[in-house]
């Protein structure tokens, strides 16, 4: 047993890691203890941002990252007060709904924010580290608290007397200074991470998009252009499949916009079904598309896999001889779906689109060597994307996991 593991046994008001030159136990306080006020925030419409006065609601925090989201910023109407501007070392809360308990910690970069009526802001005392006190919302503790506080007989909520009555522990101010500083510089690179990955996202767009549209075209192995691309409608290209010819052996697949075709047991995917229903379900081979109830929204998805899925979906299966990955990311391209929703005009909601109007949208072919070179492109792309996605997942793993160690 190592030294703090002995002490932590002995001592419970200490944490799992600790910095060296820190000794002593922790207080137990409250929120309110920590604050100068807790205030609710202006009742005020939204209007054209004027170019310098920004107004904060729930909606304009980030979910994943809590930070403010300043693409498109609105002004609050009317006569602007004081008291309602956000200034450094405010935390605000929200306060109602299926966002009760998300929080914000005010930037100086985000510049001359007021804050919004169903925000609750606390003014953290300069005895406090305010980065400290917004990684407490961080934890699972705090996550509980909320749900087990914003219990309502209507929608969920949580008023500024149950936020001051938060309980947590904290150090001393130069420790809460410390693990604030070192939070905050990982938190630095995990906003640099989603940067990455979405300047990767952009640049794919842009690039699948030019080669589509064959305003970039890539050559043979000795320089010279391809033949020119095809134009054959859906049906010429793919036939609709209904094999239901399986023991309900197989994986049943989840038609998902973000994964494609995926065994339901890989997501979060807690809809049942009954081994009745099973035997209508059709079998989808590694390959084969499927045009799902939102194909207009997303585009036509793709199965890596083998397994059977409702018989509401239609399986497309190539007649011909295609690169299949091509076609994965063609089916996917906004000009595609714009074609997919000419197709909705006339369908009331709820339905998707048929097979015979999938096979009325003509699809651009090129040449079977074409095809692979912007397939393993696009490919490589797609890898990279991931690859940063999972750096991404260790640096938030192990915030998590110093969340969870570092403090009480």
């Amino acid at each position: 047993m190592t030294e703090m593991q002995k002490k932590k046994q002995n001592n419970k008001n200490v944490p799992n890691l600790r910095f060296k030159g820190f000794e002593g136990e922790w207080i137990e306080t409250t929120l309110g203890d920590c604050s100068q006020s807790l205030d609710y925030g202006m009742n005020a419409a939204a209007v054209e941002f004027d170019g310098e006065n920004k107004y904060i609601r729930i909606t304009d925090i980030d979910e994943s990252t809590s930070k403010y989201i300043s693409d498109l910023p609105v002004s609050p109407e009317g006569e602007l007060e004081e008291k309602y501007l956000v200034k450094e070392n405010d935390i605000l809360f929200a306060r109602t709904g299926a966002s009760t308990g998300k929080t914000y910690l005010y930037h100086i970069e985000d510049g001359k924010l007021y804050f919004a009526g169903f925000l609750i802001r606390a003014k953290i005392n300069s005895t406090n580290n305010a980065c400290f006190i917004f990684n407490q919302t961080k934890t699972s503790f705090y996550n509980k608290w909320v749900k087990l506080t914003s219990m309502r007989s209507g929608q969920p909520g949580i008023n500024s007397q149950e936020y001051a009555s938060f309980r947590f522990w904290i150090p001393s101010k130069q420790e809460q200074d410390k693990i604030a500083s070192f939070l905050s510089l990982l938190d630095g690179r995990i906003q640099t991470q989603n940067k990455i990955i979405a300047q990767l996202q952009t640049l794919m767009r842009g690039l699948g998009e030019q080669l589509f549209k064959q305003q970039v075209r890539f050559r043979d192995d000795k320089g010279n252009d391809f033949p020119e691309w095809e134009e054959k409608f859906g049906n010429e290209v793919f036939e609709n499949i209904s094999d239901k010819n399986h023991n309900s052996d197989l994986p049943i697949l989840a038609i998902t916009q973000e994964h494609g075709a995926i065994p339901r047991d890989l997501i979060d995917y807690n809809i049942t079904v009954t081994e009745k229903s099973i035997e209508s379900y059709k079998v989808v081979q590694v390959g084969d598309f499927i045009i799902s109830l939102r194909s207009f929204q997303g585009g036509i998805e793709y199965s890596k896999y083998k397994g059977i899925c409702s018989p509401a979906y239609i399986i497309l299966r190539a007649t011909i001889p295609i690169n299949k990955i091509y076609f994965k990311y063609y089916l996917k391209t906004d000009k595609y779906i714009t074609e997919l929703n000419k197709k909705l005009e006339g369908i009331r909601d709820g339905k998707m689109i048929s097979y015979a109007y999938f096979s009325e949208i003509p699809l651009l072919i090129p040449s079977i060597q074409e095809q692979t070179l912007i397939a393993n492109f696009l490919s490589l792309m797609d890898e990279k994307t991931e690859t940063e996605k999972k750096i991404l997942q260790q640096y938030e793993n192990q915030k998590k996991y110093l969340l969870q160690n570092m403090f009480i």
